[in-house]
């Protein structure tokens, strides 16, 4: 059941005693992945951030050394994906729910001792609701240091591998995402079936866009007829391990950042 996560890192497999008695949970990282179950054009399954947040994890987790104690939580599967609920397949929970869910785990971990957790997010449309959760759970607990993270955001080499157009405007099914599941998930790729297709009608010589620093609100269906916002032709396995490989590395650094990280507090 631990999947991609190494047996010896993935929290559900230790006991109730052996957290009891685990030494250093003030520092202990625990990372909990989150995706969503949401449509990626006709070519690729639902699952595809989930996978990408729980391989990378687990790779990091193969590769990190055993000097830093981290153990993954089971994977949050469902997100806040209603920006493609037009498209049949795509599960949604709300924002609410969502922010309850994961303030309710940060709450059962913090009870357990621990007392560093780390959001590991894959999809492109909660990373807002991790920093409100994040931000709450540590006014709530002034020791609790939580980190809400996009899975994309550590030192990789993707950008390297895309043309101009794909790294501005690809944001989703494109050439990364389809390389990383001919990667990870190859028998659930339906190259075939693949679409490129890029807004038509985005503002041009605008300050504004569709995720930069002045956003403009939008559902996956004003900027897509297929579902698909990039091009999946240039995408192969070969491209995905190596995407897959520069973003292992950079989690494994920053889970020894995290575990050296100490809060600071400039009033005492």
């Amino acid at each position: 059941m631990h999947g991609y996560i190494p047996p010896d890192r993935f929290f559900p497999y230790l006991t109730w005693t052996m957290i009891q008695a685990m030494p250093n949970k003030e520092n202990t990282v625990l990372i909990q992945p989150i995706g969503a179950i949401e449509q990626h054009g006709p070519h690729l399954p639902l699952i595809v951030d989930a996978a990408i947040s729980t391989a990378v994890v687990g790779k990091a987790l193969h590769q990190l050394g055993g000097n830093v104690p981290a153990y993954a939580l089971p994977t949050l599967y469902y997100g806040k994906s209603n920006e493609h609920w037009h498209f049949p397949g795509t599960v949604t929970l709300s924002a609410q729910t969502l922010i309850n869910l994961l303030m309710e785990v940060g709450e059962s971990v913090y009870r357990a001792g621990f007392r560093k957790l780390v959001f590991v997010n894959g999809h492109g449309g909660q990373p807002q609701i991790l920093e409100i959760v994040a931000r709450d759970l540590h006014q709530q607990h002034e020791d609790f240091m939580v980190f809400p993270c996009f899975v994309w955001n550590v030192p990789n080499m993707a950008l390297d591998l895309l043309t101009p157009l794909e790294a501005e405007l690809g944001i989703h099914a494109g050439d990364a995402e389809t390389s990383l599941l001919l990667s990870l998930l190859p028998d659930q790729v339906r190259m075939e079936n693949a679409v490129a297709e890029y807004p038509a009608e985005l503002p041009r010589e605008s300050l504004l866009s569709m995720e930069g620093k002045l956003p403009f609100a939008w559902t996956t269906r004003d900027l897509s007829k297929s579902g698909v916002i990039g091009d999946p032709f240039p995408a192969t396995a070969e491209k995905g391990d190596r995407i897959l490989a520069s973003l292992a590395e950079g989690w494994v650094n920053a889970i020894e950042d995290i575990y050296q990280f100490q809060q600071p507090k400039a009033w005492k």
